[in-house]
């Protein structure tokens, strides 16, 4: 791989807590890209050689040197866009275009929109900004503040700062929030939604903070509010599915609609990478690119069949020497059969050292 988004969802698996606990050991990573190396049976030559990006769903396996994906699933990277950015069209890209087709902005529209500086967030921004809609971003601190301004936001303010819904308020100058975006919710979604005006739309996403927005029937019918949920483990069900999404969002990256905002960190670097997420010291998407010193054992003979895999020259697994860990897991996979050392693990954080 050339490239590996870094996703909360890796951290969850780093920490046990996701829905679906994968078995160990395992590779973390889904949102890949890189180049087509070989092909399986049935799958068309003109793919070899070409840049392709992909989500590799529940498999995972991104952290490694090679992946393996059905055809169908992969999509060509188009000249102009880097790996980086494809990856996070891929992934963030897809959910934002998704929330975008929910809400059904104008650009008459008042959009106020929480976490503005992180990855679905600075996206949103850019394509509430094209469309021409106005755009109140709220952000964590002056250095995601001045992120969302240079996007476009016509207000900015800074949560972390005492009285900022009255100023989000001064500087609309009488003009009601009409469309919230909520990716966090707790206390600060349920300010976007006090922010609202009559009629108002929250288009729920998320709940980074751990906690839906606390809201009952009874107050969205006396406000004519409208809570809306945008795609999430429905998004599959879509019409186009999940594939359409990601056409969607690439070709949005190409025309430049929407510039990825990416922060990268070498392979060797992952516990740097997930601490980043996890404090959100993050704007945009983190994104991973370098070479390391271990092949991952389920690699060293990628399956056959009709599937395109594809190697890159950069991006490699977490060694049992990395940042990622200070010791080898009990769980250790089988000696690999080309470097004859054992190197695919991803060890619960119970046998982990502190990003």
């Amino acid at each position: 791989m050339a490239a590996a988004g870094v996703t909360r969802l890796d951290l969850t698996v780093r920490a046990g807590t996701g829905r679906w606990p994968p078995d160990l050991p395992m590779i973390p990573g889904r949102e890949v890209a890189g180049v087509v190396e070989s092909l399986g049976d049935g799958v068309e030559p003109r793919w070899l050689g070409r840049r392709v990006v992909t989500c590799l769903g529940l498999a995972a396996g991104g952290y490694a040197e090679l992946a393996v994906r059905e055809a169908a699933a992969v999509h060509e990277i188009a000249d102009g866009v880097s790996d980086h950015a494809a990856v996070t069209a891929i992934g963030t890209g897809r959910a934002a275009v998704g929330i975008l087709d929910v809400a059904g902005l104008t650009p008459e529209d008042v959009v106020l929109v929480l976490g503005s500086a992180g990855g679905v967030g600075s996206l949103l921004v850019q394509a509430t900004v094209h469309m021409g809609a106005t755009v109140a971003g709220v952000a964590g601190g002056p250095a995601k503040t001045a992120v969302t301004r240079r996007l476009g936001a016509a207000v900015t303010v800074d949560h972390t700062r005492p009285g900022w819904p009255e100023r989000v308020c001064e500087e609309l100058d009488g003009r009601q929030v009409t469309v919230a975006f909520d990716g966090i919710g707790g206390s600060l979604g349920r300010t976007a939604l006090e922010l609202l005006g009559h009629g108002g739309r929250l288009i729920m996403y998320g709940w980074l903070s751990g906690h839906p927005v606390d809201v009952s029937p009874r107050e969205l019918y006396e406000r004519g509010l409208s809570l809306c949920a945008a795609p999430g483990p429905s998004m599959p069900g879509r019409p186009g599915g999940v594939r359409r999404l990601e056409e969607r969002a690439l070709a949005m990256v190409t025309d430049g609609t929407l510039t990825p905002l990416v922060q990268r960190f070498a392979l060797s670097n992952a516990a740097a990478a997930h601490t980043a997420l996890e404090s959100r010291n993050t704007a945009g998407k983190s994104s991973r690119k370098r070479r390391a010193t271990h092949w991952p054992c389920w690699s060293c003979s990628p399956p056959s069949g009709r599937v395109s895999s594809w190697q890159s020259r950069t991006a490699r697994a977490p060694s049992p020497h990395s940042a990622v860990s200070s010791r080898r897991s009990p769980t250790a996979s089988p000696r690999c059969p080309r470097r004859r050392r054992s190197c695919c693990w991803w060890p619960p954080p119970s046998r982990t050292a502190t990003p």
